[in-house]
């Protein structure tokens, strides 16, 4: 309705301006109205006036003009009726004719005695319309009745005018004048352009109106959520909590990132923080529910960044891919006396995908069926097979959990970010014959990449790990930013996301945690317990990686692991 309201009004403003243009300065009425002139008609006995004046016939010109009833004559004091426009200074003045009383008819101006008609002064019915003369350019004129009355097409029931007012404006025998040449196809044309003109950028203000008004709304946090958030921060701040995500949640940070959504997913602060809001014991405690929260929630994931990978700023950006020369590494235990098992492995996510938390079931399926067809051209020593998590028998499923081949099912921290929605669909491991390579799809990670085996030939399991990540970066793009490097769901595996450990038996290092600590930190290494993150040591068996992945190149992260792996042996030995 307001739409057409603003189009009803543009319409009638154009028409009062160009009506105004036509009537400034000349007598404009008769063109408008379009209407032929009359023929002219006897004139009845004019009434006596105050003043003699001698009564003439009327010359055409004065006929001209559309007759209109006189009010009642008064006898007594007769006023003169203002004229026009000024009269020359050789005509004389004129005496108003007033009609008789019963019978009100056209009072008609005596001309002036001058061979060339002279201007007649107005009645009070025409006296508006030769105002417009006086008036110049003060404002336009209301336009005349027959181009405001419907002729069958003129107007709808908003009162919305159509074609034939048109056609009666324009086609209009427009009055010849000197100073002013009109054409009317030009100003019919203008006339259109300006009303479309006017009809697109309302629409297009209604357009923009409403896309703000969905941008605000997908920007607002809903009052559940923010409960949610408060109550949690809450929670945490009071905890004894050693995660990072208490250290670098400063309640001015909580303050300013609690009402912000990331444009695509809308992903919360929630979203990013519920993890360590309800597991305390987080070493970090948070994720990115979509590659945007790492720009949208920066405020937090930029310290915690820099923290965990050794000082990596939010001004640095992380170097070119480069695995560096693989006959370079050898084996960091030849008498295989301490090292029982090493791994190497990478994150990758697919490009075009959200993380875990977004992902719908339809995705994860997509997806398991990409990676699927994408694994099962791998030629060589990389052949194998793809095993869906759906419809595995549970002994098989365990049987790969003990043998640390396959990841395992309710990890409570990837559940409090919800990361195992639709679990088990979309899930599954590849891994070749020798069991030397594998695959996750869709753990934490998209894709989860490992080369391993027993013993401590570092150079083999990296130079396989490798040749496999280059082979399915040709059939499958991964996710990368120019300053994150490779894109991941948990900021501790962003950069190069090379995880290089080992199995190893320092039994003399356990006695002393606080040793075997400070040696690890020297070398950038992570001490986690037999299974993995958040696990015991069993029977003095550490798992023990490389700490960094930003900041430096995949060789280079390998490398800390290599040389940190080197010194805790001989420092093992020395004890």
């Amino acid at each position: 309705m307001f739409a057409l309201w603003y189009l009803t009004f543009a319409v009638d403003e154009i028409r009062k301006r160009l009506a105004w243009l036509f009537s400034s300065n000349k007598p404009a009425q008769p063109a408008l109205e379009n209407k032929p002139t009359p023929a002219a008609a006897p004139t009845p006995a004019p009434a006596p006036a105050p003043a003699p004046a001698p009564t003439a016939k009327p010359s055409p010109a004065a006929t001209s003009l559309k007759p209109a009833a006189a009010p009642a004559a008064v006898p007594s004091k007769p006023e003169p009726p203002k004229p026009a426009t000024p009269a020359p200074p050789a005509a004389p003045a004129v005496a108003p004719v007033v009609a008789p009383k019963p019978t009100p008819a056209p009072s008609v101006p005596a001309p002036a005695p001058a061979p060339a008609p002279t201007p007649a002064p107005s009645t009070p019915a025409t006296t508006a319309k030769a105002a417009v003369a006086d008036a110049g350019d003060k404002m336009p004129i209301p336009l005349p009745k027959s181009l405001t009355e419907s002729n069958g097409t003129a107007t709808n029931g908003n009162g919305v005018v159509h074609d034939g007012p048109d056609n009666q404006l324009f086609d209009a025998q427009l009055p010849t004048s000197k100073g002013l040449k009109v054409d009317k196809e030009q100003l019919k044309d203008a006339s259109q352009d300006f009303i479309k003109g006017e009809a697109n950028a309302f629409v297009q203000s209604i357009k923009e109106a409403q896309q703000a008004g969905n941008r605000k709304q997908d920007t607002m946090v809903d009052a559940a959520v923010l409960a949610k958030l408060e109550e949690g921060y809450a929670k945490l701040a009071a905890s004894d909590s050693k995660s990072l995500l208490k250290k670098y949640l400063t309640k001015e940070v909580f303050d300013n990132l609690k009402n912000k959504v990331t444009p695509t997913f809308k992903s919360t602060l929630l979203d990013v923080i519920q993890s360590g809001l309800e597991n305390h014991d987080s070493g970090v405690g948070i994720y990115a529910p979509d590659a945007e929260a790492y720009t949208v929630f920066a405020d937090l994931f930029d310290p915690i960044i820099e923290d965990y990978h050794g000082g990596f700023k939010k001004t640095d950006k992380h170097p070119a891919s480069d695995f560096g020369d693989v006959s370079t590494f050898g084996n960091v235990d030849p008498t295989k006396e301490y090292v029982i098992s090493t791994r190497v492995r990478c994150g990758r996510s697919m490009q075009g995908y959200p993380f875990n938390p977004c992902l719908t079931e339809a995705q994860y399926k997509e997806m398991e069926g990409k990676v699927s067809s994408t694994l099962s051209g791998l030629e060589g020593e990389l052949k194998g097979k793809f095993y869906p998590l759906t419809g595995m028998e549970k002994a098989v499923q365990q049987q790969l959990i003990d043998d640390h081949f396959l990841f395992k099912e309710g990890d409570r921290f990837l559940q409090a970010a919800n990361a195992c929605r639709y679990w088990p669909s979309g899930r599954g491991i590849y891994h070749n014959d020798n069991k030397t390579f594998l695959v996750w799809c869709n753990e934490e990670d998209h894709l989860r990449i490992i080369s391993m085996q027993q013993g401590g030939d570092l150079g083999e399991i990296y130079r396989r790990l490798v040749t496999a990540v280059n082979e399915i970066e040709k059939r499958v793009p991964f996710s990368h930013d120019d300053r994150l490097g490779f894109l991941t769901f948990c900021p501790t595996n962003l950069g190069t996301t090379i995880r290089a450990s080992v199995h190893i038996k320092v039994p003399k290092l356990a006695s002393n945690k606080a040793k075997l600590e400070e040696v690890a930190a020297k070398y950038n290494l992570q001490v986690r317990g037999t299974r993995g993150e958040h696990t015991e040591a069993e029977g003095g068996v550490y798992d023990i990686s490389n700490k960094r992945r930003m900041g430096l190149t995949e060789y280079q992260a390998v490398k800390e692991m290599y040389d940190g792996i080197t010194e805790l042996i001989k420092l093992e030995k020395s004890l």
